[in-house]
């Protein structure tokens, strides 16, 4: 038995969908690692097919498609290194569903498979919806070294580490497709440590990384040694293929050289979470670059300075569309904004259109004051204009609705909700504001000092869809708003628990109202960057007609 072992880290970014094209990366990966000296890589979770696969895991097709790439590339294997990949592997028995499997290539062929057992069924994940699960872990031997593969969630709980380590394994290679949240790397991190303790074997965890819809995979591979210490961190956010170089000693095996890479956290994290989310969701698309409106506002302004780090200023195009409301503050801030990023920025004043529909509208209205509905025109003016131009130069349009916005309804369907992706989807108020700063302060990709000029940052934020008009006109101030909007999303916190943090009960019940009634809003509005514990989507599915309310107890 040997007493060196090199496995390379595979950490990168596969297709949904993309069989070819993630078998072609994987020989890339391969090829690489074998002249790295490598005697095996690790690839991430489901890498044939991408994950998560959702119902395409179902399609037949699909499963030939893995079966017959995982044959092609086992025979890249016959001169080294071996492989663990992931793939969809087609049902053993009509009526059964697939399983999230893992192949083990060595010598020219498929050596054996681990099926995953665990399957997560929450949040984000509903894996018992399109896969059967592994009725057991699974033990690979490489020149009489004994590898254990639990698969994601296979570690989320003791029984299948345990299992593999009974079974005699010395290593636990762990494959994962584990997307990014704020918390998510301290939560992998406690979690693989447990396991480590209770084992005594050390791991090696590989993650996948890009942007899937509205997940993003943040990389963050890393070694634990058996006693928990961290022996290796792969970046954040990167494509990365790392050796890992093992020595067999009396106490076990123990990882003797591997990378260590800084980890970001805070507003960079969230920052860096959203160029990958957009960059991956436009370019895997098939989309040449966006287009949004750049308002003069703080949402507009950090969208462009997304777009503009993901895709490169030339690939972004923004457009004012002003009205008779929009302030000259906001026509310079757009300008001095689009002028430091490097982005083209076009006028078109809806002042014609919205005038026209004035005429058509005007004598069917009976004599009605007005009110929110030519409010509304104006957003929708922008949204219909926004649209042409999106079909017309076939670019994908970005929305700007923050996650405050578009917890109470302050957004308008079929208006500024128009358009292809969101960035700010998942991001408060708040939170825009602290990665605005944190933007300013940084120029991380060599596209803009300093992009978002300090006015924007400053002012009160403001629709002008009316004179004077301020956001809180009609709303709490956004620390205030947010905080009770964590309460009652994130938290799932009854109305009792919010107003005892001295929060007004008047106003939290107004918000919860709010929240409920906009949520037929919230289905139709485009996808974005998961970034908290609970995205609106595939996070948090609320009813669209709900008659339940919450009340404060009063005495």
């Amino acid at each position: 038995m040997s007493t060196r072992l090199v496995i390379a880290a595979v950490q990168a970014n596969p297709t949904v969908g993309a069989v070819e094209g993630n078998e072609a990366l994987a020989r890339q990966q391969l090829a690489k690692a074998r002249a790295a000296g490598a005697d095996i890589a690790l690839f991430p979770e489901l890498f044939l097919c991408g994950y998560p696969p959702e119902d395409l895991a179902l399609k037949p097709a699909l499963w030939r498609a893995c079966k017959a790439a995982v044959e092609r590339l086992a025979v890249e294997t016959r001169d080294g290194p071996a492989a663990l990949i992931g793939l969809i592997w087609p049902p053993e028995t009509p009526g059964a569903k697939p399983r999230n499997a893992l192949a083990y290539l060595a010598d020219g062929a498929v050596q054996g498979l681990a099926f995953k057992c665990d399957l997560p069924n929450y949040g984000v994940f509903d894996e018992k919806r399109v896969f059967d699960p592994g009725l057991g872990p699974e033990v690979f031997d490489l020149r009489g070294i004994k590898l254990g593969a639990p698969i994601c969630e296979d570690i989320w709980s003791s029984r299948v580490c345990m299992d593999l380590k009974a079974r005699g394994a010395e290593i636990l290679l762990v494959p994962n497709g584990s997307p990014f949240r704020r918390t998510s790397d301290d939560e992998r991190l406690g979690v693989a440590r447990a396991r480590v303790a209770e084992t005594g074997l050390p791991m090696l965890y590989v993650n996948q990384v890009g942007g899937q819809d509205e997940l993003v995979f943040d990389g963050g591979s890393f070694v634990l040694q058996a006693d928990g210490e961290l022996a290796m961190r792969l970046p954040m956010f990167e494509e990365a293929l790392a050796l890992t170089t093992w020595e067999k000693r009396e106490a076990g095996w123990r990882c003797v050289d591997a990378p260590m890479h800084d980890w970001c956290s805070g507003a960079e994290e969230i920052y860096r979470a959203m160029v990958l989310g957009l960059r991956d969701y436009v370019r895997k698309s098939g989309f040449p670059g966006v287009l949004l409106g750049l308002s003069g506002g703080v949402d507009s302004a950090i969208v462009a300075v997304v777009a503009a780090d993901a895709l490169g200023p030339a690939s972004v195009r923004c457009f004012m569309l002003p009205s008779r409301y929009t302030s000259a503050e906001s026509l310079e801030d757009a300008a001095a904004a689009a002028k430091a990023l490097g982005v083209r920025l076009d006028e078109i004043p809806i002042e014609p259109a919205v005038q026209a529909f004035a005429q058509m509208l005007t004598p069917l209205y009976e004599g009605r004051a007005p009110d929110l509905t030519e409010e509304n025109i104006q957003a929708r003016t922008r949204g219909l204009s926004l649209m042409a131009l999106s079909n017309k130069l076939g670019l994908m349009l970005l929305t700007t609705g923050n996650k405050s916005e578009m917890a109470v309804g302050y957004a308008t369907l079929y208006g500024d909700m128009c358009g292809g992706y969101n960035v700010l989807k998942d991001l408060y108020k708040t939170d825009v504001y602290a990665v605005c700063a944190w933007r300013n302060a940084n120029d991380p990709f060599g596209v803009a000092t300093s992009p978002i000029p300090q006015r924007i940052l400053t002012k009160p934020p403001s629709a002008e869809l009316r004179p004077d008009q301020k956001d809180q006109d009609s709303l709490p101030p956004y620390e205030v708003l947010d905080a009770i909007l964590h309460g009652l999303v994130e938290e799932e916190a009854t109305l009792d628990e919010i107003t005892a943090r001295g929060f007004d009960a008047a106003t939290v019940e107004r918000v919860q109202r709010l929240l409920y009634g906009s949520e037929y809003k919230r289905r139709q509005a485009p996808p974005g960057v998961k970034i908290g514990l609970r995205a609106f989507g595939r996070d948090r599915r609320y009813p669209i007609v709900n008659g339940f309310r919450d009340a404060v107890t009063r005495p």
